[in-house]
């Protein structure tokens, strides 16, 4: 457990987190995260000066995350097809795809029209993905193909993402996520 002062900085970047991902970040103002965190301002510039810092805490808790779960796949599986199904089936079991698509990919799409510096912080997010599922491909024996086939398979899932979110279609997303695990399988 930590101290009153870490959850008051987790919270706000829970608030944050939450907020870019509904609103998008440039959409959500640092008074909307005061208001959303229930802080006064004052609070939240003790740990935060800048929303662009306050991104930055975000971008660090999702590394975290995905760390975390990608390192659970790994313990739990067995086989890297079977680790990378994880991967597929965190894509086909997210219902909020429809609502908001990827989080992680609607935060670099925006980033990534005006505010470049921003955005290439934001493609760690993809970085530890691609670099775990190049893992899962080089245990499979792809060698020099592994690299291209994780970016295919991250491409194929943001483009899930995309498109379930257009259509709001759940059907859809069943769909292509069983076509996008029926690919994994025959590797």
């Amino acid at each position: 457990m930590g101290t009153k002062g870490e959850k008051t900085r987790s919270d706000i970047i829970a608030c944050a987190k939450n907020l870019f991902y509904q609103r998008g970040y440039d959409a959500t103002s640092f008074s909307d995260i005061v208001d959303a965190s229930g802080l006064y301002r004052g609070n939240i510039y003790h740990y935060f000066k800048t929303k662009d810092e306050i991104l930055g805490a975000v971008v660090d808790q999702y590394l975290t995350e995905l760390r975390l779960l990608t390192a659970q796949w790994s313990a739990k599986y067995v086989t890297p097809k079977e680790r990378m199904l994880a991967f597929v089936g965190m894509v086909a079991g997210n219902p909020e795809l429809m609502n908001y698509g990827c989080p992680i990919g609607s935060l670099n799409m925006e980033l990534g029209k005006e505010r470049r510096e921003l955005q290439l912080a934001a493609r760690a997010l993809f970085d530890c993905f691609r670099d775990w599922l190049a893992e899962q491909l080089l245990a499979l024996g792809y060698g020099d193909e592994a690299n291209a086939m994780a970016i295919h398979l991250l491409g194929r899932a943001e483009g899930i993402s995309v498109m379930v979110q257009v259509y709001q279609d759940k059907k859809l997303l069943e769909r292509e996520a069983q076509g996008l695990a029926d690919w994994v399988r025959q590797l």
